[in-house]
């Protein structure tokens, strides 16, 4: 039963793209895209304090979202009645009620969970709540409404460690050193199954470490940028000695893109690289910081964290044959980009 706060709006209902996790970092840019590209978009997020919700709720302000206190499952509209947003949980059957109940969803990206590799050491019954049971109700929402396509975020931490280099589709991806990773690989198992049983035909993007503007502020790209700027030390996991498939957010969005204008190429249950193609060593990355902010970061080389994978490096061509995938952003572009941004978001005027 949906709650009495819940704003029923629409005599009619609208058809709508459904994004999950739309004030999220990836969720965010790709709501901006689709908006801006026509399409109407209904999102929700539990704005979580997995880090400050601060910054997811300035994301939301960027999508028209004027909104500062949020009520749970209350329908919040942007400017331009493109974009609808509410606060809900992925495990909550009111959220999907809310959809029910307002809308006629003809598209589904899934891309809430509960992200960090190290943080499901420390709460790992966040990932099973929020990743298994969550997309549990995303495949019965799309077998108990009829749709037969679904694009969702995979991650490329399924490898693990054994995965021969550069990751490929084909690897089993059965050894997952993370409970982080074990959600999304059974993610993939759980699309597969619906598929078998239901023919929901799927697509699992498994991403590569993506950064820009509004990223993450647990991720690497933003903690070192946050050290540059307060003259604080960083600490260099693995003593250096890892790289990372580096990828831009806008290129990860238009790879998402690309794959919503062309669902009809969904077949089955299967899974996509979508990375960047060319690992950048960890200590490169960190140099890149250091020219974009005019700092110099002082390091404290630490041992590899449990969990962590060393190296990954994306095989596209199955996304780059299928749907034209083609990332473009090199890496002094993209981490300029993003420094400019952090630098402007934070009023920061000391940048060289």
């Amino acid at each position: 039963m949906v709650g009495t706060n819940v704003i029923l709006h629409m005599l009619t209902k609208k058809k709508v793209a459904l994004v999950t996790g739309a004030a999220g970092f990836v969720g965010f840019h790709l709501v901006k895209k689709l908006v801006a590209n026509s399409v109407i978009v209904v999102g929700f997020d539990s704005l979580n304090d997995y880090y400050n919700p601060a910054l997811k709720i300035d994301r939301l302000k960027e999508l028209g979202i004027a909104e500062t206190a949020f009520e749970d499952y209350v329908l919040c509209h942007s400017g331009t009645a493109s974009f609808t947003f509410f606060k809900g949980e992925l495990e909550s059957e009111q959220t999907w009620d809310v959809l029910r109940s307002n809308f006629d969803i003809v598209s589904i990206v899934h891309l809430a969970a509960q992200a960090g590799v190290r943080y499901s050491l420390e709460q790992p019954r966040k990932y099973i709540s929020a990743n298994i049971l969550g997309f549990l109700n995303v495949l019965e929402f799309c077998r108990e409404t009829g749709l037969k396509k679904l694009i969702y975020a995979s991650s490329s931490s399924v490898y693990g460690m054994d995965s021969a280099q550069p990751f490929s589709e084909t690897a089993a991806c059965d050894k997952p050193v993370s409970l982080y990773a074990a959600s999304k690989r059974s993610n993939e198992l759980m699309a597969y199954t619906y598929w078998h049983l239901n023919g929901i035909e799927s697509i699992g993007l498994r991403f590569f470490t993506v950064y820009g503007p509004w990223g993450r502020p647990d991720m690497a790209p933003f903690l070192f940028t946050k050290a540059a700027f307060e003259n604080k030390p960083i600490k260099v996991f693995n003593q250096g000695n890892q790289s990372r498939d580096f990828t831009y957010v806008e290129d990860i969005v238009n790879g998402i893109y690309q794959v919503f204008t062309q669902q009809e190429k969904i077949k089955g249950a299967t899974e996509c690289n979508i990375g960047n193609g060319s690992p950048v060593r960890l200590m490169d990355f960190i140099s890149a910081i250091e020219n974009a902010s005019g700092k110099t970061l002082r390091k404290e080389m630490m041992p590899a964290q449990p969990g962590d994978v060393a190296h990954t490096y994306a095989n596209t061509s199955i996304l780059q044959n299928t749907f034209g995938y083609q990332p473009t952003t090199d890496l002094a572009t993209g981490v300029n980009a993003f420094v400019a941004w952090y630098a402007n978001y934070f009023n920061i005027t000391d940048r060289a």
